[in-house]
């Protein structure tokens, strides 16, 4: 009689996969986060692809003033991709939708949050693809495609100034459609992504950085983050490929591809940063227009779990003032 499956991977009981392959995702999860409730915004969810049942959230400010573009009354666009280590998180959990609530409310701006597929059910580049799909489905909705098209698309908002902003292994997600869509993001014309904004990116690399192998971090250890890349990672690959690491030894060069502006933030503390700066250094040694922003002692998904705390404050005017800079 063989033994019962057991636990090879656990990611702090929310996700946890047993010996034999089964799958356990804990659906009841205690967050300790409180949702916010800000009238000034309204929000609803609404499918995307039908295909693969993937919902997204909308967020409309009821009010256009605090908008950083006052060229016209119609809103910008933001496409928010949350984090989780491509393994955990969804639209709906407490502190992507409390993160939705400040960038709608605090830069006016309409707010679409797509959930993906997670690994390891779907192993990357499952998520990429997706957030590729949700991207597709709002040109669709800017070229009157879909039937029944939104109502809160049709216009209110202005298709050509779109930024995406991912958090996490949403900010590695952002890379990837940065590099997918190129400059002028002409596949999904008339979306016209002006710019991408990268909150602590989640990338990887066999060699150890010096921050990873710092102090951990309040919420992140290096085990976590080796776990997420062994669930998330294809079969066989290691954290050099390219899904993980930009720069890696079997990674295709950059230098030839054509980026919209990139904005990358990073807490001074987070096991990420090193990581995130090398990302930043390497694409403006490429002549790439890109900026790299710390803010020290700060760690991973600062802005994301306090999007309302004075430092949130400082990004929300951060994002503010790079949506101004690339809005034409």
């Amino acid at each position: 009689m063989g033994s019962l499956p057991h636990i090879v991977e656990d990611c702090m009981g929310v996700l946890q996969l047993f010996s034999d392959g089964t799958i356990f995702r804990l659906k009841d999860i205690n967050f300790n986060i409180p949702v916010v409730h800000d009238n000034s915004v309204i929000f609803k969810d609404c499918l995307y692809d039908e295909k693969l049942n993937l919902h997204l959230r909308m967020y409309k400010p009821t009010s256009s003033k605090s908008s950083p573009m006052p060229r016209n009354l119609q809103l910008p666009i933001i496409v928010y991709i949350h984090g989780g280590g491509f393994c955990v998180g969804s639209r709906v959990w407490p502190n992507c939708h409390n993160c939705c609530v400040r960038l709608a409310s605090g830069l006016g701006a309409l707010v679409i949050a797509p959930d993906y597929r997670l690994a390891p059910e779907h192993r990357l580049p499952a998520a990429i693809d997706d957030a590729v799909s949700a991207v597709r489905w709002l040109k669709g909705q800017a070229l009157g495609e879909s039937t029944g098209g939104d109502a809160w698309l049709s216009g209110t908002v202005d298709f050509d100034r779109v930024y995406i902003v991912g958090d996490s292994s949403g900010g590695n997600i952002a890379h990837h459609l940065a590099v997918r869509f190129g400059s002028g993001s002409f596949e999904v014309y008339p979306v016209r992504v002006r710019g991408y904004v990268l909150l602590g990116p989640f990338f990887g690399g066999e060699v150890r950085t010096k921050s990873e192998e710092g102090p951990s971090e309040e919420l992140l250890n290096l085990e976590i983050l080796d776990r997420f890349w062994r669930l998330s990672m294809p079969i066989g690959e290691n954290r050099d490929h390219p899904l993980a690491n930009p720069f890696g030894p079997a990674s295709p060069s950059l230098e030839k591809v054509a980026l919209d502006p990139i904005l990358v933030i990073a807490g001074g503390s987070e096991l990420l940063k090193d990581r995130a700066e090398d990302y930043a250094k390497r694409f403006k040694e490429l002549g790439k227009e890109i900026e790299f922003v710390q803010f020290e002692g700060k760690q991973h998904g600062f802005f994301t779990n306090d999007p309302f705390s004075e430092i949130a404050n400082e990004v929300i005017q951060l994002l503010k003032q790079f949506m101004l800079e690339n809005c034409m």
